[in-house]
């Protein structure tokens, strides 16, 4: 008997993965967590129905929102991820000598012992004497923080639920005060494609625009996800995405990646006429 796993992406639209088995099955204070094996995506999580990443495409979710910012900031010591409990971006930037901490914070402790126990090689980041963990709101972590961090990195799931306030213009805000004078911000912003999730993509574009003198949006392709198209942000007090990019420097780090290279950098911020249209239309209404 085949066994399928179905993800609504709109009312008229499902992705559907055949699995082999059921790894893991449990309801956290905050969310229901389910991880299954399948044959085509590897293992992957399932967060209240939805996939959050799997072992065949997330390296291309964690790289974006990593060495996007990397290649930009010319000295990044202390990153803040919030989010992050898989241990996925916290893997990407281990892979920069310079940095001297990262803090990730995590709402969900289940999340984080699940990745631990299933998906050890991406966790096992987490272990790293330059990573600090708090099982605590992202929110009310920041609240509080001033001048602390050179990059802060938005690894939240979607704008709903406990994850709600990690899209506000308070939120914004204080990334913003806790941040340094040259700080970058770094953020999912979502899939345009579908109506429903354009109006997501309209509101958040507009609450950074207002919030930081620099904001920007980028692209990659990302198979799991709605459309699999997903948008980016880039918000900073002081560097250009583009103008300030240093490409050759960050090729001398001989970092290692399976998606982002110099030249998709470039690259991911030539969007397609549609998404600028909406952007713009959200700068200019502000």
């Amino acid at each position: 008997m085949e066994i399928w796993f179905s993800e609504l992406h709109t009312d008229n639209v499902k992705l559907s993965v055949r699995i082999e088995k059921q790894l893991f099955s449990g309801e956290s204070e905050y969310q229901r967590i389910d991880v299954f094996d399948s044959v085509e995506l590897g293992k992957f999580v399932a967060l209240d129905g939805e996939i959050v990443f799997s072992e065949k495409d997330e390296f291309i979710y964690d790289e974006m929102v990593t060495h996007v910012p990397m290649a930009v900031h010319p000295n990044v010591r202390n990153v803040l991820i919030i989010g992050g409990g898989d241990g996925g971006v916290a893997r990407e930037l281990l892979q920069y000598p310079t940095i001297e901490t990262i803090d990730v914070v995590e709402t969900d402790q289940m999340f984080v012992d699940v990745c631990r126990q299933i998906f050890p090689e991406v966790a096992s980041s987490l272990d790293d004497p330059r990573v600090r963990f708090f099982c605590d709101d992202g929110l009310r972590f920041l609240r509080g923080k001033r001048d602390q961090y050179d990059l802060i990195i938005n690894d939240s799931t979607d704008p709903f639920g406990h994850t709600e306030g990690l899209f506000t213009k308070e939120f914004y805000g204080s990334c913003y005060k806790a941040l340094r004078d040259d700080g970058i911000m770094v953020y999912q912003h979502g899939s345009p494609f579908y109506d429903e999730d354009e109006m997501a993509c309209r509101a958040m574009h507009k609450k950074v625009f207002r919030s930081f003198p620099i904001s920007r949006v980028y692209q990659a392709h990302i198979p799991t996800c709605p459309s699999g198209y997903w948008l980016f942000g880039f918000a900073s007090k002081k560097y250009h995405p583009i103008n300030d990019f240093k490409p050759q420097k960050w090729k001398e780090l001989n970092i290692q990646t399976w998606y982002y290279t110099a030249n998709l950098h470039m690259g991911a911020f030539m969007l397609p006429k549609y998404v600028e249209d909406l952007l713009e239309e959200e700068e200019r209404n502000q």
